[in-house]
């Protein structure tokens, strides 16, 4: 399938909602000037300009914010987490396209309020929720929170719930959850094959259906992680715009999570979506 028929089939099947759009950082590329950092270097940079930690860190997002956490509080590193994203980028028209679309299930691995509030703006009769993960050092034996669309905190999903966005690692709204430190990931790694840190309505909704990813990498090992674990007992076909040569690692993770690449940088393939979904143009 050449590259115009294969978006217009990807076009087809968000409409059709058989597809969960799974977004990255680099999905802020789309949104014009930032306010909010767009790479965990980034994030870790702005809280280690704020707090001293040992030059050999600096970059290192995770080993960062344990260090503050460790010498200074928990308390401190959700003030510097609020801080870097207290801002929210206007959303893309990309944004926008798939909050209006026939998706009911989006993964949003970063901690921006983009995608809440293209939510928001394409959907303001409401109807969707938002499940975030919890750090276990600030709400132990507690995996997952829910919030209404007017971020309220639901103490149970509701039954009757039409569409999900989950925030595996977090988000800045409405209450500020974050797992950035190496201990909020220890935590969650030791239970995510088996799968207890995410929700079950990921796990029953997510059964047979392909995964599209956009503005994501997997050169890390915790992206790897978190999405093999979050497509697990999904369909086996899949799709990541990646139009960067991915490393060895990253293309034997596509290779076994059945993957296809698209070659191609995400701001045209975002117009050729739209184009295809017959939406506006990306900006």
């Amino acid at each position: 399938m050449n590259s115009h028929a294969l978006i217009h089939d990807i076009a087809r099947q968000l409409d059709a909602g058989t597809i969960i759009p799974y977004l990255g950082p680099d999905m802020l590329s789309l949104c014009g000037e930032l306010k909010v950092p767009a790479t965990p270097v980034a994030l870790a940079e702005i809280m280690t300009t704020q707090v001293s930690v040992p030059h050999k860190i600096r970059k290192r997002l995770t080993q960062a914010a344990q260090f503050i956490e460790n010498f200074k509080h928990r308390k401190s590193v959700v003030h510097l987490m609020n801080g870097a994203f207290a801002a929210t980028p206007a959303p893309s028209a990309l944004h926008r396209a798939l909050a209006g679309s026939g998706a009911r299930l989006w993964v949003d691995t970063w901690y921006d309020d983009t995608f809440a509030a293209a939510l928001a703006q394409t959907r303001p009769r409401g109807g969707w929720v938002q499940i975030q993960g919890l750090s276990q050092s600030e709400h132990f034996g507690q995996w997952t929170g829910v919030y209404a669309d007017n971020d309220e905190f639901l103490p149970v999903l509701p039954v009757d719930v039409e569409r999900i966005l989950y925030k595996p690692i977090g988000s800045h709204g409405p209450a500020g959850n974050y797992l950035v430190s190496d201990s909020d990931y220890v935590e969650v790694l030791t239970e995510i094959d088996i799968q207890t840190p995410i929700p079950a309505a990921v796990q029953a909704w997510r059964g047979g259906r392909n995964f599209l990813f956009l503005g994501c990498r997997f050169d890390d090992q915790l992206t790897r992680c978190f999405a093999r674990q979050i497509m697990k007992r999904s369909s086996d076909h899949h799709w990541a715009v990646l139009p960067h040569e991915p490393t060895r690692m990253e293309a034997r993770f596509l290779q076994e999570q059945g993957i296809t690449r698209i070659d191609m940088p995400l701001a045209p393939f975002a117009r050729f979506l739209m184009d295809a979904m017959q939406l506006e143009p990306a900006t």
